[in-house]
């Protein structure tokens, strides 16, 4: 046993399935006979986790129909769409996150394709993040399925090292929830998060900085997060191709090429990582998109089509009580350059109504001719949703309507009530 874990009263190896103490070198559990066991020379120290669910949508779907279990599944929709999320089976053919859905059914022509069911994707979300929640109030979401969790400090209150309250957490959530998730433990959130990865799906994998240092030595420089194409090709430029060629440069000479950014990777390189897991971080931006079948460049259809965007971020601030004060449209042009403009309000909101008019200005002075095959509208600065009150509306008899229209809709279905300028002459469009 090494002086840090002896510092501490836990196992060094325990069953995943039963919870029971282990010797280090187990094969089998002694216990239930699982092989599923976490062992780790410093296992008791360990206290900060990266919880991942495994291909989060593409689960919750084979989840809700048994008989796509065990066939290669695809989220996403539409010729010229994009692949939202692929179950490992269909990861096996090739297919990928964001890779074109044409792409996408050429590698894997046999896959269940599914269209994007937010709505439940967040409720699902939301349960696994309760449970979090109940484990430790240091729970920081960094997207509606994977999170960092903190739990020093909490082995009196659970009874057990955090290594198994994490154990007993993925066990739960399979048993209770019908998804899976993936665990990765370490000293701080760099190293956890690379864990999360090792042992995919149904993983759970410890990493300490010892290890990490060896383990890093031969991944490219873009391993590192925040280190994207750009800042890559800047450092391979200048010798460093390899994590290994950090960690034998001098910090000061790296601080002096690339300023603080320079200290950052040093470290990192490293396994360094002084973040704190930040609670209640939440999200900044409710959003909405959709990629044309075809070029559009034609402003009354694309003004149809952001009223439809329009109405779901709604939907989607209304559904999380939140309101926002910053409106975005995002465009994608047919050549792939994106432009995105933002324009802020007096007041938050959570209308349709308001966000369609604020971004319908902004997309009127992007039509010039230019075609576009994506189109988004996005509120952010966001508030508490009892903070939109109907002094920031178009008018108190706009607001009116639209709260009349949604009861309507809640009584008698989405197709109760059609706005005339989204029921005017449909297009086809694959939403991402």
């Amino acid at each position: 046993m090494t002086t840090a874990a002896a510092a501490f009263d836990g196992p060094l190896s325990f069953c995943r399935d039963c919870l029971g103490d282990l010797d280090i070198k187990a094969k089998r559990c002694s216990h239930c006979g699982s092989p599923r066991l976490v062992r780790h020379r410093t296992l008791p120290t360990l206290a900060l986790a990266h919880i991942d669910c495994d291909a989060f949508y593409a689960t919750v779907e084979k989840r809700d129909n048994p008989e796509i279990a065990d066939r290669p599944v695809i989220i996403g929709g539409g010729k010229r769409g994009v692949v939202s999320a692929a179950c490992y089976i269909a990861r096996t053919y090739g297919v990928r996150s964001a890779m074109p859905m044409f792409k996408a059914l050429e590698l894997c022509p046999e896959a269940t394709v599914i269209p994007p069911d937010m709505a439940k994707y967040v409720r699902v979300g939301r349960e696994v993040r309760r449970a979090m929640q109940a484990l430790t109030p240091l729970v920081e979401p960094l997207s509606i399925d994977e999170a960092f969790l903190d739990l020093s400090g909490t082995q009196r209150v659970h009874g057990m090292i955090p290594a198994k309250v994490l154990a007993k957490f993925a066990h739960d959530v399979e048993r209770e929830v019908g998804i899976t998730v993936s665990v990765g433990l370490s000293c701080n959130k760099f190293l956890a998060k690379i864990a999360s990865d090792l042992d995919k799906p149904r993983g759970f994998a410890a990493l300490d900085q010892d290890e990490a240092h060896v383990m890093l030595a031969d991944k490219p420089v873009g391993f590192i997060y925040g280190v994207g194409p750009a800042t890559q090709e800047k450092l391979v430029q200048r010798g460093f191709r390899t994590i290994a060629d950090l960690q034998r440069a001098d910090e000061n000479d790296l601080m002096k090429q690339f300023a603080s950014e320079g200290r950052r990777l040093w470290r990192l390189a490293r396994g360094i990582d002084d973040r704190r897991v930040v609670a209640d971080r939440g999200a900044k931006t409710i959003s909405a998109e959709t990629t044309f079948e075809t070029d559009i460049r034609d402003f009354a259809t694309l003004e149809r089509l952001l009223w439809r965007l329009s109405e779901k971020v709604s939907a989607r601030l209304k559904t999380s009580e939140l309101s926002g004060c910053t409106i975005t449209l995002k465009l994608k042009t047919a050549d792939f350059r994106q432009r995105t403009r933002s324009q802020s309000i007096q007041s938050p909101t959570q209308l349709a109504a308001k966000i369609f008019a604020v971004s319908r200005e902004m997309l009127a002075k992007e039509i010039d001719g230019t075609a576009f095959r994506l189109m988004g509208a996005g509120v952010s600065a966001l508030r508490p949703g009892a903070q939109a009150g109907d002094s920031d509306m178009l008018d108190r008899r706009s607001a009116h309507a639209e709260r009349a229209m949604d009861n309507l809709r809640k009584k008698f279905g989405n197709a109760a009530v059609i706005r005339g300028i989204a029921y005017e002459g449909p297009e086809k469009t694959a939403e991402e």
